[in-house]
């Protein structure tokens, strides 16, 4: 593959692999959404991506070494996306973003949860979710974990906030 740079700044090269609307978007739902189908995030995504932009940008995500793709052994006609160990090392830099964004920006309570859990447990937390990624797109082993998972435990303090807004929303009995 030969991509033109304009220059080779660390800051410019990052931004031409992350520098459009989606390609961050489509490796977060794949992070912390778990999706690695196609069809799971094309309808997962909440923005709302085009099929044709999310293929495009599957493409070049693979090209660029951040996502392979394989058959899916569990149905003949899918395929499953997977993080490589360079899309994985993003955990630091995604919480980073998270925690910048909550302050400076009018965050939804339930979308900067996992944002906020992650900028509490910092590295340790980052560096157990990344082991936890690389078990699951890379099949490397995992370590024994003590507690539970870190996919589990922010899903798990989405949920709570999805359900605290949802009981606060309702009417009372």
């Amino acid at each position: 593959m030969s991509i033109d740079r304009r220059s080779g700044c660390p800051i410019n090269l990052s931004l031409e692999v992350f520098g459009d609307r989606w390609s961050l978007i489509i490796l977060r739902d794949m992070i912390f959404g778990g999706r690695r189908h196609f069809r799971e995030m094309l309808n997962g995504s909440i923005e709302g991506i085009a099929s044709n932009i999310l293929a495009d940008r599957l493409k070049r995500l693979m090209e660029l070494g951040m996502l392979t793709k394989a058959d899916d052994p569990s149905h003949k006609q899918k395929a499953i996306y997977s993080l490589t160990e360079m899309a994985i090392t993003l955990v630091p830099i995604l919480a980073h973003l998270g925690a910048w964004g909550r302050v400076w920006l009018p965050v939804s309570d339930e979308l900067s949860i996992r944002a906020e859990l992650l900028e509490k447990g910092g590295q340790p937390m980052w560096d157990k979710f990344m082991d936890e990624l690389r078990h699951e797109h890379l099949g490397m082993p995992l370590d024994t974990m003590s507690g539970p998972s870190v996919h589990a435990t922010l899903q798990a303090a989405y949920e709570a906030v999805v359900a605290s807004k949802a009981l606060a929303a309702s009417p009372a009995a």
